[in-house]
């Protein structure tokens, strides 16, 4: 899974175990829930992180909502949830890998 690069030019925070905001892994790395939407530490500044691919989670039996015990992550013009290590986002009828 590939990621776009999308600098975010005026970040002045510096995310860490300790920051205050929502560590979720993602791939090789680890986002943080900022903002309504995720930073990722890359080259000595920080990106928002996004995925250009539409990769659909298989077999997602469960319903992610309000009272799903999952947390939830703003994320552009929808909401995440951070289930078993990654995001899902509900599309179409079915949930995709954020």
């Amino acid at each position: 899974m590939t990621t776009l690069h999308h600098e975010h030019p005026t970040h002045e925070h510096a995310h860490g175990p300790s920051c205050g905001h929502q560590a979720v892994p993602h791939g090789d790395h680890v986002d943080y829930a900022h903002d309504g939407h995720l930073h990722r530490e890359h080259s000595g500044h920080w990106d928002e992180c996004e995925t250009p691919d539409h990769t659909t989670h298989e077999a997602h039996a469960h319903a992610h909502g309000p009272d799903c015990g999952h947390e939830s992550v703003a994320h552009g013009d929808h909401v995440d949830y951070v289930h078993d290590g990654h995001r899902h986002a509900e599309h179409d009828g079915h949930y995709d890998d954020h």
